[in-house]
């Protein structure tokens, strides 16, 4: 998701500034139109050295913070006398100066959500209007442990998806260095010794030397095309329609398809869930569960719930529409809605999928060890069995050249 920021004038001329993550510039120009607003001014944010989790705020830090804070205003601590505490006892440098900032915005009247979104990087739009919600409705320290358990669920969901791949990168790694070290070190003296006995060499040998002769040769052109792939693709996820069709391709990938689908609905389910329980207002509560989704298809699908939700349809029929999201999921989404019950529905369909996460990646990980092994065995024992052909053909040759002197 790319960061915009807006300028927009409201039904009655007033003028409104803000930032927002959405893929593209006409899907902010969209949203702001959905929202009355007329748009003004929308442009890209330049990077700038923010705070982002995984450098120098983690997950964990945000999680423990929030708990902290939570069991304060449970205790009855006042707002101001509990950031200053926590201000001081975070050991993280970089935490402890928003939080400074967000004391100094608290003190001069501003709401805590209001003071928390001027730090998009570390407090994202689910968080804020999750406490937004609590402040409004005298609960903030329930929504706190809320956001807390969230967090922990949703960043050990990302962990498992980043363990599945793992082990198939280290594979693969070990496999392109053995494959090079072979090419560019053994490869040469097998070369040598069949071009001094002058011996005709079988197709498969001939294919092995002339990819040892290239990477040696002209192995730049191999970088470039590296290089040049990554970035079309990097290039083209940066588009609108690149990245839905990415995003697709991924989705129905057969091994690690079902994997996302699984962790994207168990996301989904969860996001969305903690969102209703905690008093955000559905149609806003799908806008932020869309913007977190992390593949356009599952967004898409999501932001046509919200339009059908706008028009006073049901969230289950566009999802169905959609063919993304399993009849399960579909169905109980739907009998959620018809209860009353959708927020309760949406937490123990997240609570399921997590489990079918756990054995999607188990069962990932089954399938993945024996194909490795064997696409590792094939490269590089297919390459020492072509270099072993010609020599073979020489003991032949000598056998036979002996035999027929004995006679």
């Amino acid at each position: 998701m790319a960061t915009f920021t807006y300028s927009a004038r409201t039904i009655a001329g007033d003028l409104q500034n803000g930032e927002i993550e959405l893929p593209s510039k006409d899907e902010v120009v969209g949203w702001l139109r959905r929202q009355r607003l007329v748009p003004v001014k929308v442009e890209a944010k330049k990077a700038a050295g923010g705070l982002k989790f995984g450098t120098g705020i983690k997950t964990r830090d945000i999680v423990i913070f929030t708990r902290q804070f939570a069991t304060m205003i449970n205790s009855g601590l006042p707002l101001v006398q509990s950031l200053d505490i926590l201000a001081k006892q975070s050991e993280n440098k970089a935490l402890r100066t928003v939080i400074e900032q967000v004391l100094y915005d608290v003190e001069a009247g501003n709401t805590l959500a209001d003071a928390l979104r001027k730090h998009p990087k570390v407090f994202v739009d689910l968080y804020v209007n999750m406490v937004a919600a609590g402040e409004a409705g005298g609960i903030l320290d329930i929504i706190l442990l809320r956001l807390a358990t969230f967090m922990e669920k949703n960043d050990a969901l990302i962990r498992k998806i980043k363990g599945a791949m793992i082990y198939p990168g280290v594979i693969f790694s070990v496999a392109a260095g053995a494959v090079v070290i072979l090419l560019v070190f053994v490869i040469p003296t097998f070369q040598n010794m069949f071009a001094s006995a002058g011996v005709p060499l079988p197709a498969p040998t001939r294919l092995v030397i002339a990819m040892s002769q290239f990477l040696q040769t002209k192995w730049y052109l191999l970088l470039a095309g590296i290089g040049g792939a990554v970035f079309g693709i990097r290039y083209t996820y940066k588009t609108p329609n690149g990245r839905l069709q990415i995003d697709r391709i991924m989705l129905k990938a057969p091994i690690f398809g079902d994997l996302l689908r699984k962790s994207a609905v168990a996301r989904f389910t969860r996001t969305l869930g903690t969102l209703v329980a905690s008093g955000v207002s559905i149609l806003d509560g799908l806008e932020i569960t869309a913007r977190t989704a992390g593949n356009r298809v599952i967004h898409d699908a999501i932001m046509g719930s919200r339009a059908s939700i706008a028009g006073g349809e049901t969230i289950s029929e566009p999802l169905k529409r959609s063919g993304v999201f399993p009849p399960m999921v579909v169905q109980m989404i739907n009998v959620g809605e018809q209860t009353g019950g959708l927020d309760e529905m949406l937490t123990k369909i997240a609570d399921f999928y997590d489990e079918e996460v756990d054995t999607a990646v188990e069962a990932l990980l089954s399938a993945m060890e024996p194909i490795m092994i064997v696409v590792l065995g094939v490269v590089v024992g297919g390459m020492i069995v072509a270099m072993y052909l010609p020599i073979f053909d020489m003991i032949n040759a000598v056998e036979g050249g002996s035999g027929g002197g004995g006679k």
